[in-house]
Parts: C-alpha cells; structure tokens; sequence
C-alpha cells in the first residue's frame, strides 16, 4: 500500500484549528464574529449579468466561492488519476465497490432525512426537506485524519474510505448545484463554456506529446498558464450556470496533461512527478493549507447552544442513513457482481468504513445556506455537523481486527 502524503495530516490540522477558533470566537463574542464573517469587502453589483442579484463580497463567500474551487481541484484531480490511468484506483472491476458503496450511502443519506424531515416537520414550515443535498457530501481531509489512526498503516480500507469519500464530496456538490442553484434557474448555456475551454486547452495544448520532440518544444508543451486561463474561463461558465464556485475548476482537470503511473491517492510519492497536472497540484499545497484555515474561521463557528431538531436530523442522517446505505450498496455489489473485497480486509473492516463515512462537515457546510434557511435552522443543522466528528472518535473505539 502506498504512503499518504503528509499534507494531508496538515490539511485536517488546519481545518480542526479553524473551526476551534471561530467555535471559540462564536460563542464568546458572537456580534463581533458575525461582523467579521459578513464584513461586506465590495458590492458586486457589475456581475449581474452572470447573477440576477449578485453578492456582497465578504471574507465567507470569498473563502466559499473563490478559495475552496481550488482544494476540489485537488480531490478532484485524485478522483480523475483513479480512474484514467492504467491501474489507477477506479480502473476496472476495481471501481464497482467504491461506487457502489457511495451510491448506497448517498441513497441511504437522503431516505433517512426524507423520513425523519417529514416527521419532525409535516408541514413543512421550516422546509426541512428540501434540505436533502446537505448529508450527500463528507470531509475528506477529516475522514482521511481518522482513517489513519483507525486502520493499519497499510490497511487497503485506507483506501476505500478515500475514493469515497471524494466521490461523495464531489456528487454532494453537484446534486446540491443542480437542485439549488445560484441566481435562480440553472443557465445551462453558460455550461457551454467550461467545455469549450476544456476542450481547447487539451486540443492545443495538452494533448500527449509525441515521443522524441525538440527540447523547445516539450517545454513549450509543458507550461502552465494555459491551462491556468482555461481554468479561469471554466470557472466563470461554471458560476454563471448557477453551480456552486467549489466545481469551478473540475471541467479542465481532464484537459491536463498526467502522469502514465498511479501510486494511489495523494500518494507521497507523487511529489517527485513533474507532468503538468501533478505540477499544479504541487503549486497548491501550501495554498490550500491556509484556505482550510479560513474555511473552517469562516463557516466552522457552531453556537453549542444552538441545538433543536436538525441537529438530531443531521446527526441520524449521518450515523445511521450513510453508513447503513454503505454497507448495504458495498455489499449487494458483493454479492451480484462477484467483485471480492480487497485482500486483507473483511466484514467488519468494511463496517468500520461505514462508521467512519458518518463524518461529515467541508461540503455539507456548504449547502447549509442553500439547502436549508437560515438562522436558527442552520445553525442547529452547523452544531450537528459538527458533532457528527464523533464518529471518529468511535471508529478509534473500536477494536481492530486481525485482518486489520
């Protein structure tokens, strides 16, 4: 099994110190904390030809809208790696257990919070359920954190709880864009530009290069600012179509020229790749450290006393609806495709998988303020996510198997 690369030990830190901070500053000096994350920086009223009413920019929304597009390139680059390149992690009868697995929970996640939504609210006076998208998603940093210190350095169930929980961050973010966009009805047009950057970009410029090239020319190749360019256009079209800013920069990752080779997730021994699209990646790291930070000093802030029904819907969604839908989709696609577990791992590993999957807080923070109202609502559904850590703390609870 592959090394993880340390970064990751690093994101989760940050995001854990941020959200402490604003926990901290929250419940001290709520007015002043309120005052900081909605500091209005500058009126955007010159993009209401991409919104109808456009934002405010504030330190939240430009951490949410223009920072954390580059943290899902990241995951969003590993996801695509897995699936590519010859061997990658998703290649093959390889990928029927992870997808089904984040199928399952995704299924599980939005039946249990359909139910228990209609049973906490009949009328629907909080509209509780049109909040389904907010459980879809996880936290990959945070699952990862966890996952360490639960399995076996080379345990194989590493590596299923990342694939994942990457596809379910990144299906959380869609499902969330394409049932609440932004400014109102999806513009499905604007969609055209993501693609026709993507495709250009790839055409011209990141197409494999042929062997045995002149030197000039494979640097030439090699550059990055068009792919930079294509990202920013991508970016916009993604924004105008009304989906959420953090898939901003997913179309072109397919566009970018990579590596032959997988060795895994964020494996560390990417770090010694020099293709364009582990060069990015590379740029990024320190970057997206800081931006965790921010992200959970901006929307990490949970009042403890804020607890009312969405908590608990939040928290049953999350430790009862996921899990059970994991084991159920991982284990049906066991028994009717005859794909077999990885080597070393069983049952119970795969249980333990599933409690760690009831951890959740990047994306679902992020569909707080789309998917659910405001005000007392989200911030009840904000303390839940931020109990639902627990499930980490379960998982190292648990005894480890021999299989382990």
């Amino acid at each position: 099994m592959y090394r993880v690369s340390p970064f990751m030990r690093r994101f989760a830190i940050s995001l854990l110190l941020g959200m402490t901070v604003a926990t901290f500053w929250v419940n001290l000096d709520p007015a002043s904390y309120y005052d900081m994350i909605e500091w209005r920086i500058i009126d955007l009223t010159w993009l209401s030809v991409l919104w109808p009413d456009p934002p405010s920019l504030t330190p939240q929304n430009l951490v949410t809208e223009v920072f954390m597009p580059l943290f899902m390139f990241l995951i969003g680059k590993e996801l695509w790696e897995a699936i590519v390149i010859e061997r990658g992690a998703l290649a093959g009868r390889q990928a029927i257990l992870p997808i089904a697995g984040a199928i399952g929970a995704i299924l599980g996640a939005v039946l249990v919070w359909s139910i228990l939504a209609w049973m906490m609210d009949p009328a629907d006076e909080t509209n509780l359920s049109t909040g389904w998208p907010t459980p879809v998603g996880g936290d990959v940093v945070l699952v990862y954190l966890f996952a360490k210190l639960s399995f076996a350095r080379r345990s194989p169930a590493l590596h299923l709880v990342l694939l994942v929980a990457i596809a379910l961050d990144i299906l959380g973010l869609i499902l969330l864009g394409l049932t609440h966009p932004n400014g109102g009805l999806l513009q499905l047009s604007w969609l055209a530009l993501p693609c026709v950057a993507s495709l250009s970009v790839w055409f011209f410029h990141g197409r494999k290069p042929v062997e045995n090239i002149p030197e000039r020319a494979r640097r030439r190749i090699g550059a990055l600012w068009p792919y930079v360019l294509a990202g920013l256009l991508s970016y916009v079209g993604v924004i105008a179509a009304g989906l959420p800013g953090a898939l901003g920069l997913l179309p072109v990752i397919p566009a970018i020229a990579h590596a032959d080779r997988s060795f895994g997730l964020f494996a560390h021994a990417e770090e010694f790749l020099h293709d364009p699209l582990n060069r990015l990646a590379h740029i990024l790291i320190h970057p997206i450290t800081v931006i965790l930070f921010l992200f959970g000093l901006t929307r990490g802030g949970f009042d403890i006393l804020a607890f009312a029904p969405p908590t608990l819907l939040i928290l049953f969604t999350f430790w009862i609806g996921k899990p059970i839908g994991f084991l159920l989709g991982s284990l049906l696609a066991r028994q009717f495709t005859g794909v077999t577990l990885p080597q070393d791992m069983g049952i119970y590993t795969l249980v333990r998988v599933a409690v760690l999957l009831g951890l959740g807080f990047s994306v679902p923070v992020l569909a707080l303020d789309t998917a659910l109202l405001g005000g007392e609502v989200a911030e009840a559904a904000r303390l839940g996510l931020a109990l639902t850590l627990g499930a980490g703390v379960i998982s190292l609870l648990l005894p480890r198997s021999s299989s382990n």
